[in-house]
C-alpha cells in the first residue's frame, strides 16, 4: 500500500511540474499574441495612412510647385 502511495505522489509531482511548465507557455505564447496584436494594429493604420495621401506618379515631382506659383 506505502509502494502504491508512493508512485502516486511520485506522478501527482511530476504532473504539477508539467503543469507549471504548460502554464508558463501559455504565458509567453499571449504576450507574443499581444505584441503581434501591437504590431498589426499599428501597420493597419500605416496602410490607412498612406491609402488617404495622393498619389504621386513621378517621384520628381514631389517637391516642385505647382505650374500656377
Amino acid at each position: 500500500m506505502d509502494e502504491k502511495i508512493i508512485e502516486l505522489e511520485t506522478k501527482f509531482s511530476f504532473q504539477e511540474d508539467l503543469l507549471q511548465t504548460l502554464n508558463e507557455a501559455i504565458i509567453r505564447q499571449q504576450h507574443q499574441l499581444d505584441q503581434l496584436q501591437l504590431e498589426l494594429t499599428r501597420m493597419q493604420a500605416l496602410l490607412l495612412e498612406l491609402q488617404a495621401e495622393p498619389e504621386i506618379d513621378d517621384p520628381t515631382q514631389a517637391h516642385e510647385k505647382p505650374p500656377h506659383y
